[in-house]
């Protein structure tokens, strides 16, 4: 019998959009800007409901799987997806209204990026994965009065829907020659091939396309700067973290569950590798010439992919006389979801000094920055700080998360990927420290202070407050990395390919 009270959140989540959109029926005009704090303070009690009921169980026969892992990302969506909503409340009512039918859409993802998190069957991950996109779709597309917003959408929904067709031809190659598509069967089919078909390997190397297009993986990249740069400055905040870590949690559960259990481990593992260095490298070097900061940190968000895809590479070590281990495998998890983590809180510092920025000069390009710390000092400070962070400067949680993710991938043996990431990191800090240049050194035509409301000012202390503790003190959240980690990897597995 099928236990629904398990999938409570994700019917409260849904429940909630739903209300967005009615009550938006019943205000006037001038009311529906409230529409931000109603979605922000039923999101944070459902966040409160769902850290304090953590359950554990399945449905459908191991379709969907809840554990302390699910509930990890259930409750990062749901955090996300609240400051997400609070940065948009003075950007949605100056530049593109439709309150209801915004805060309702991005609600409707948040509700597919949970269900990833618990998915444990291809065909389950992928209506997720559709649910979460389709949203993304529209909230792209939003400001339809843009031109740039209009491009970005179009590239970001035919690429899209090309990812979308090359997932399900993978998964029917793979029903089709294994006869599942849950996630541990397949890792045990696997184990019965020696010598993988060539269909099988194109159904996975359909899948692994379609899934790097959804994380923006090099060479599958080329419609983030696009989308990034037309979407409505909120958007791409949820766009950059919200849809990258949910296809990262999909991931992750597919490959520990689906591909380490199987033979020719060092084979996938060459794959990611080659994947991950490219997105490092290319990632980071496009950035350098960038003028929009919203390109700049499409790029920069790429690089991270890349760092993170270096980490799911570094899952397991191929010893010299074949045998693999997973003995490090939690250390290299930790440092994946930990970097997931500091990543999402830095950027989330970042747009929401945009946002603030945006708001009053209505400029996005880097130039525009120039100045800042003369007319909004908190605003640059934090600003500053975030560019900091994700360039992995100590003090920061992005220091902390990489070198806790390099040290882990190091451990595993791919010293030289690590040397590699370095590089990059390296590569970004210059044009993180020009975003700062203009912040500090450059003086601004228009020098006229910028307002900013209270409630930004509290949210970005906060954030500013969570990138220096996770910078210092990481423990309390890597303890609760840990039993997210212990979810879905038990034990020690050695054995020979």
């Amino acid at each position: 019998m099928n236990d629904l009270s398990l999938l409570i959140p994700e019917f409260l989540v849904a429940g909630l959009a739903f209300l967005v959109l009615g009550v938006d029926l019943f205000l006037k005009e001038e009311q529906k800007h409230n529409l931000a704090w109603l979605t922000a303070f039923c999101l944070v009690g459902i966040l409160v409901f769902t850290a304090l009921n953590i359950r554990t169980g399945q449905l459908y026969d191991g379709v969907l799987v809840f554990d302390n892992y699910t509930a990890f990302f259930r409750v990062m969506f749901l955090a996300v997806s609240t400051v997400v909503v609070l940065m948009s409340r003075d950007y949605v009512k100056a530049y593109i209204g439709y309150p209801g039918e915004y805060y309702g859409i991005l609600v409707f993802t948040v509700t597919g990026a949970m269900l990833l998190a618990s998915s444990a069957e291809l065909l389950t991950a992928y209506i997720s994965l559709e649910l979460l996109s389709f949203g993304l779709y529209v909230l792209v597309s939003f400001d339809r009065y843009n031109p740039k917003s209009n491009e970005g959408g179009t590239k970001y929904i035919l690429l899209g829907a090309f990812s979308s067709a090359l997932i399900l031809f993978g998964i029917s190659q793979i029903y089709g020659l294994l006869g599942t598509t849950r996630f541990e069967e397949i890792g045990y089919e696997l184990m019965a091939f020696s010598d993988p078909s060539m269909g099988l390997v194109i159904g996975f190397v359909l899948l692994i396309s379609g899934l790097g297009f959804k994380l923006a993986i090099v060479p599958f990249h080329m419609w983030a700067p696009d989308a990034y740069e037309g979407a409505p400055f909120p958007v791409t905040a949820w766009l950059s973290i919200g849809s990258k870590a949910a296809a990262l949690a999909l991931v992750l559960r597919l490959l520990v569950d689906g591909f380490v259990p199987a033979p020719g481990v060092d084979d996938w593992q060459l794959v990611l590798v080659v994947l991950a260095a490219l997105t490092m490298v290319i990632g980071n070097l496009s950035a350098l010439v960038q003028k929009n900061v919203r390109r700049l940190l499409a790029y920069s968000s790429i690089g991270h992919v890349g760092y993170l895809l270096m980490g799911a590479a570094a899952l397991v070590s191929v010893r010299e006389d074949g045998s693999i281990s997973t003995a490090m495998s939690h250390l290299v998890t930790n440092g994946i979801i930990f970097h997931i983590v500091a990543y999402g809180v830095t950027n989330l510092a970042a747009f929401t000094s945009l946002i603030a920025v945006y708001n009053h000069t209505g400029r996005d390009d880097i130039a525009g920055l120039a100045g800042l710390s003369a007319r909004q000092p908190l605003v640059a400070l934090v600003l500053v700080s975030s560019m900091f962070s994700l360039a992995g400067l100590p003090v920061f949680a992005g220091f902390a998360s990489k070198f806790y993710l390099f040290n882990a991938v190091g451990a595993q043996g791919l010293l030289w990927l690590v040397a590699l990431a370095i590089l990059s990191s390296l590569i970004s800090l210059y044009y993180y420290l020009m975003v700062a240049r203009q912040i500090y050194i450059e003086k601004a035509n228009d020098q006229s202070l910028i307002i900013v409301p209270t409630t930004t000012k509290a949210l970005l202390l906060g954030l500013l407050i969570l990138m220096v503790v996770g910078g210092i003190y990481p423990a309390p959240l890597m303890e609760v990395i840990q039993s997210a980690t212990d979810a879905i990897i038990s034990g020690e597995l050695v054995r020979l390919v």
